[in-house]
């Protein structure tokens, strides 16, 4: 019986047809969309010897592989046939064959004649849709998809492309659908026709087989076009709200584009009026010709206020300001006469100007390289594992608490503590490097803006949370060799949280400050308000600088892609000049025409007198323009006072972000530094970060486990608070009166502040032993602590001279320790 087909392999007929009754009793299976994955187990003809052998079958994208077992998917595959050229015929009720009319000719045998049915119909579906793809990447040719944009506009329109083709598949599923539903419809009326014809009973019990078997496949077929239209109904339904609404707002958006074209002409002349009326007269008067006639233009263009805002660069706050190109006379005289620009800006003589050879291209000088060898850092870490984890089911209950008190999973952290992102600050150290060799105060404040900027790039797409610091857990960047600088972490508080940080360059700076974070999760947003000054100090020029952080926004939290947005003011102080720089973040808005992440600023003399204008990013890069001269003629900003117009040369630029390295989505979107915070290093202290096991652990994937160690590092935590409030109750003798102090109450003096002799004694690699204690103006001892008696190792807490704050600052001895190999003192928190 097997040989009466000659050469074609197949093996016997079948004899195990269902009874029908089996057969509309079975439960239906999902047909399978074009393109997507089916698989099953099939019985494949092999030879005359071992006959059907059971093989495992994957049909995707068009090619139907089949392999040994499941577990040869990964590396061996059998087989494979292009369902675009090939050819199906069912040979009976459990038989059908695959054959691409060359040499590879598939004999497959189903268990059941439904089962054998739900592979015909996913194999002509496959078919089907390969067969157009092909067509269709024929007429295409070599067309590629146009590039992707930023994450507004982009990612939008590259979403509802990807609906779009969603939809002409599903689409497309229906018109194979209904060919098949006509091929088998005509089948069945055949079947029918001739079953009328039927006259004698050894042909009836044949037709009506025929007869069921067509009706079968036309039900499957039927249920597949049903499925087909179910889904497609569906998906239309579910984006159905949300494109009416992204038409809706694109028709608003078209419409203040078209009124901002229509006035463009007005504020354009406008302009050219205020332009030409500045730069009439001297610098050092003022113009109220100008004025008046901005005045009168502002009266007449009061409904266009908003879009000059936007058009111009200018700034929305109280001092609102507009940036023209200065007259040629001020580019020919900046090449050639730099003194008599410096004093016109008037700095003192014999100092350098902000001009490109000193901000543009500032390059190390030859005398401070070295050839000494330097550690090579690690440049990856383990790919960041893709579990699950539903979010509002622990979000829920921690609306309106303090994010620290918030006990999350390791799931949406990132394996780095808050006292490494701290250390981040650092990224672009080489910009205080080249602040600490101007010899102007004014260029000097230019690369410290351009710094505070920079430490914000690196977490724009950082959306894990990083570890909460034990209580005494520290950390050290120690970048002698490669960079100069030295930096030291330590969490001198749990609650609040706080840690202090410590950074000093053999290069002449400075930089330290103590950070506690305020944060509200909100529902649909999480923010977070850094509290606490940042210091540099630079030791040739004595500038002692300070600024504040802006607020850190996380959006959507429960539902949508997490993105971070940085929002606020930044007002850059030095204390020795009283130059300022106020710069301006503002925060993004899905109706401004403005570029996303927009940083501004300007930088003036303790008389308020503007030199240089800031622009930028806090994501990509930050450019400086200098001021040639200043005059009140714009129109009115938000506050109703006229803006300042500021003449300006070409900007240059001062900051540009280094790219992530290659394949940075997956490892946490680390920059280049991040990669080596915690790579494990020798002689480290106990308390270091790089020790801390759980966050180990996530780095290597293994989140149960680090799950696991978190919970009992906490408790552990929780263990020796409470025992340090014990000994401090035991430990508290009465006050002078006699009386016990209130419960909770910390007993705690501060001293006013350090001697500046103190401050000038810090060295670079510690100036004080460990038993070392800063003293108050007066002589006074201070008193630092916590209400647990807890007292931080290597910081020791003062009123800051400079801001007049309680701080935690540097006492010194920590690089001594380590160079000796002593960690006696150390905790053993880990």
């Amino acid at each position: 019986m097997m040989c009466r087909r000659g050469t074609k392999q197949i093996g016997p007929p079948s004899d195990t047809v269902k009874p029908r009754a089996v057969v509309m009793s079975e439960p239906k299976a999902p047909i399978p969309a074009p393109g997507d994955t089916y698989k099953g187990w099939l019985f494949k003809w092999t030879n005359y010897i071992k006959g059907y052998q059971r093989r495992w079958f994957v049909l995707s994208n068009g090619l139907l592989s089949y392999y040994r077992t499941q577990a040869e998917m990964g590396h061996t595959c059998r087989g494979t046939i292009n369902l675009a050229t090939a050819n199906i015929a069912v040979e009976d009720s459990c038989n059908f064959v695959i054959s691409n009319g060359g040499t590879q000719t598939y004999h497959l045998k189903a268990s059941s004649e439904v089962e054998r049915q739900r592979w015909i119909t996913a194999l002509e579906l496959a078919k089907a849709k390969a067969f157009r793809m092909q067509a269709e990447s024929d007429d295409s040719g070599d067309e590629s998809s146009p590039p992707a944009s930023g994450q507004g506009g982009g990612s939008r329109n590259s979403e509802v492309q990807s609906t779009l083709r969603t939809l002409g598949s599903k689409v497309e599923d229906l018109s194979t659908c209904n060919d098949l539903i006509a091929k088998h419809g005509s089948a069945l009326q055949r079947s029918l026709s001739e079953l009328e014809g039927v006259r004698l009973e050894g042909q009836t019990s044949e037709k009506i087989r025929q007869v069921t078997e067509r009706a079968t496949l036309f039900r499957i077929t039927s249920n597949a076009m049903i499925n087909a239209c179910r889904d497609f109904l569906a998906l239309a339904q579910a984006h159905s709200k949300r494109w009416q609404k992204a038409l809706q707002a694109e028709r608003e958006q078209r419409v203040r584009l078209e009124e901002t074209l229509e006035q463009l002409a007005k504020q354009h002349n406008h302009l050219e009026r205020a332009f030409r009326g500045a730069t009439v007269l001297p610098p050092s008067q003022s113009n109220p010709a100008i004025d008046s006639k901005g005045s009168a233009a502002s009266k007449g263009d009061a409904s266009d206020e908003d879009e000059e805002n936007e058009f111009f660069d200018a700034c929305e706050d109280v001092q609102e300001f507009i940036t023209v190109p200065a007259d040629p006379k001020y580019h020919r005289r900046s090449g050639s006469n730099v003194s008599g620009i410096s004093s016109e800006l008037g700095m003192d003589d014999g100092t350098t100007s902000l001009d490109e050879q000193s901000l543009a291209s500032n390059p190390e000088s030859p005398q401070s390289q070295e050839v000494v060898p330097v550690r090579k850092r690690r440049t990856r870490i383990p790919d960041k594992p893709n579990y699950s984890l539903n979010l509002w089911s622990i979000m829920k209950n921690c609306i309106g608490k303090e994010l620290s008190k918030i006990p999350m999973p390791v799931n949406f952290n990132e394996p780095l503590s808050m006292l490494q992102r701290l250390s981040e600050d650092l990224e672009y150290y080489e910009l205080l490097d080249r602040a600490a060799k101007c010899q102007n105060s004014l260029e000097q404040m230019c690369y410290v803006a351009a710094f505070t900027v920079s430490s914000y790039s690196t977490t724009v797409h950082r959306t894990g949370k990083p570890f909460n610091p034990l209580l005494g857990e520290t950390f050290e960047l120690d970048r002698l060799q490669e960079s100069g600088y030295r930096s030291l972490c330590e969490q001198v508080s749990h609650h609040p949280p706080a840690a202090a940080h410590h950074a000093i360059s053999e290069r002449g700076w400075t930089l330290r400050q103590e950070i506690a974070l305020a944060s509200k999760f909100r529902g649909k947003y999480l923010s977070i308000m850094p509290l606490g000054s940042i210091h540099c100090i630079f030791e040739k020029s004595n500038n002692h600088y300070t600024w504040k952080k802006v607020t850190t926004t996380v959006h959507n939290i429960i539902v949508g892609k997490l993105w971070i947005d940085q929002s606020g003011e930044i007002d850059v102080v030095n204390h020795r000049t009283g130059d300022r720089c106020h710069l301006k973040f503002a925060p993004y808005s899905y109706f401004s025409r403005d570029v996303a992440r927009k940083v501004t600023g300007v930088v003036t003399d303790k008389d308020g007198k503007a030199h240089y204008v800031l622009s930028g990013t806090w994501d990509e890069k930050m450019e400086y323009s200098r001021v040639m001269q200043s005059s009140r003629g714009g129109e009115n900003g938000a506050d109703g006072r006229q803006k300042t117009v500021y003449q300006t040369l070409k900007a240059k630029e001062l900051w540009r972000k280094t790219p992530l390295p290659d394949g940075a989505e997956n490892m946490y979107y680390f920059s280049t530094l991040a990669l080596t915070l915690n790579e494990p290093e020798e002689g480290i202290a106990p308390t270091d970060s790089r020790r801390r096991p759980d966050q180990r652990l996530m780095e290597q994937g293994r989140w149960e486990e680090a799950n696991a160690e978190k919970q009992r590092l906490e408790e552990k935590q929780r263990t020796a608070r409470r025992e340090r409030e014990r000994e401090a109750n035991r430990t508290s003798s009465p006050t002078e009166e006699g009386k016990e102090p209130a419960d909770g109450a910390e007993e705690v003096e501060i001293a006013s502040e350090p001697s500046e002799t103190t401050y000038k004694t810090e060295t670079l690699h510690g100036s004080h032993p460990p038993e070392y204690s800063m003293e108050g103006p007066f002589g006074a001892p201070v008193k630092s602590g916590h209400p647990d008696n807890y007292r931080a190792m290597w910081f020791e807490r003062h009123v800051d001279p400079a801001t007049g704050e309680p701080t935690h600052i540097y006492r010194g001895g920590y690089w001594e320790a380590k160079e000796q190999g002593n960690w006696d003192s150390c905790p053993d928190i880990f």
